[in-house]
């Protein structure tokens, strides 16, 4: 057999079989971390600039950890685990299946080497082959939708390690760059207020399995809730608009900031978007392409909750509901600048966008609501269809933070939504979040 014999022999999705349909499925999201991984050198692997960072090394080894902790031992007969200290190395915040490794110290392990990690994965991956098309039929159901889980927890960290990427080459003085970005001619397109009825509207997912209709189980039960009549920007907030309120000194204007964020904003010395930099009369972020000129017409991007609140507020507007924006985005089809367009960057509409339409509801960046992270009515966490662990997974960061939507250029377009609920704290702004407004009616 020559190396480059496929150990499988192509399938159609059509003849394919449920086991085939899965392994492919759980293959092809395996390799796409990978190819992720392809234009780092070795040095990049180990580095975590902040706590909330973390290393591609860990990246790499958390998601093989995921299936082996989930499906391989406890329904893999005579499972031999790869490294025993694994378990508790790569664990990211599970309390139900053991301790865990603390967050910030992730960027100290300079061992298991780059190459064990790799070796690790490809481990895991011929034992959940076995396990997918041996599986008891009467563990299946079971097998079947945790699998289903993993890879959309692997896809979340596809984009985490991007934007871990992104961060850990921004804080070198080198400003390295992570690959060539697509070219994008920039256009400017004009802002215009779309109007929603109100009443009462059916909000989030209705599935309770982890099906190919996939959802996460904080999206659900879907529920009715009461919306008045309101109005949303048929665009994102640009960084042409977010210099504006720079320029007219938002930043350093009390009286737009929540209490909470003029503390930070004083503490941090924010004084622009995070990676803008000032050079001459030009500015300039940083982007995995490298240091680039600001385009003025593209999406403003890397803005905290607070930051998007208060342009808001400066301009006379509102953040959009999530209940406004699932609203509004239910009736759009998933397109847009996710990642599959290749821009990895948030950029300008294409010219001779219909300004009339609802335009760049998935993709370009995350865009911050002002709706708290929380459960919906008749959510319970033993009431999921992922486990016991699952409640874990969603349920117990139900505090503190607040909801975005819509995915970014950084998001797979199988993996996004309408439903879909992202959530971080309101100081946070290296994940690729941005806004658009929204008023009352």
């Amino acid at each position: 057999m020559s190396q480059n014999t496929p150990l499988r022999s192509p399938i159609t999705e059509s003849s394919a079989s449920p086991h085939q349909q899965l392994f492919q499925k759980f293959s092809t999201v395996r390799k796409h971390t990978e190819d992720i991984c392809a234009p780092l050198e070795i040095e990049d692997y180990g580095i975590q600039t902040m706590p909330d960072v973390s290393p591609p090394k860990w990246h790499l080894a958390h998601t093989s950890w995921f299936f082996e902790t989930f499906l391989l031992k406890p329904f893999q007969k005579n499972y031999h685990e790869y490294h025993p200290q694994f378990a508790q190395l790569f664990n990211s915040y599970y309390n139900t299946v053991g301790s865990y490794h603390p967050r910030p110290q992730r960027g100290l392990l300079s061992r298991p080497t780059v190459e064990e990690v790799y070796l690790y994965r490809h481990y895991i991956n011929e034992q959940m082959e076995k396990l997918i098309f041996k599986a008891e039929e009467k563990y299946w159901g079971e097998i079947f939708s945790r699998t289903i889980l993993g890879i959309n927890h692997e896809q979340q960290h596809q984009e985490l390690m991007l934007t871990d990427i992104k961060h850990i080459f921004a804080t070198n003085p080198l400003r390295p760059q992570y690959r060539n970005l697509l070219h994008k001619d920039s256009h400017s397109t004009e802002q215009q207020w779309l109007s929603y009825r109100g009443g009462l509207v059916s909000v989030g997912h209705n599935s309770t399995s982890a099906t190919d209709d996939f959802s996460y189980d904080n999206e659900g039960p879907k529920h009715q809730t009461y919306i008045n009549e309101f109005l949303l920007s048929s665009r994102l907030v640009t960084n042409g608009e977010m210099l504006s309120f720079i320029e007219d000194g938002g930043y350093g204007d009390a009286r737009l900031w929540l209490s909470d964020a003029w503390k930070i904003v004083c503490e941090n010395k924010w004084t622009s978007p995070l990676y803008w930099e000032k050079k001459d009369a030009d500015c300039w972020h940083m982007t995995l392409g490298g240091m680039r000129k600001l385009d003025l017409n593209a999406p403003v991007c890397h803005v905290s909750f607070y930051e998007a609140d208060a342009f808001a507020r400066w301009a006379g507007r509102r953040l959009p509901t999530e209940a406004e924006w699932e609203t509004a985005a239910s009736a759009e089809p998933i397109k847009g600048n996710l990642r599959e367009s290749g821009y990895l960057q948030p950029v300008s509409l294409h010219q001779g966008s219909d300004s009339d339409r609802l335009q760049q509801i998935y993709g370009d960046v995350w865009e911050w609501t002002q709706s708290p992270y929380c459960a919906y009515p008749g959510y319970r966490h033993e009431n999921s269809a992922f486990g016991d662990f699952s409640g874990e997974y969603n349920g117990k960061f139900m505090s503190n933070q607040m909801v975005l939507r819509g995915g970014s250029c950084l998001t797979p377009e199988d993996h996004i939504r309408s439903t879909y609920r992202n959530f971080f704290y309101p100081a946070d702004r290296w994940q690729m979040s941005g806004f658009r407004l929204a008023k009352d009616a």
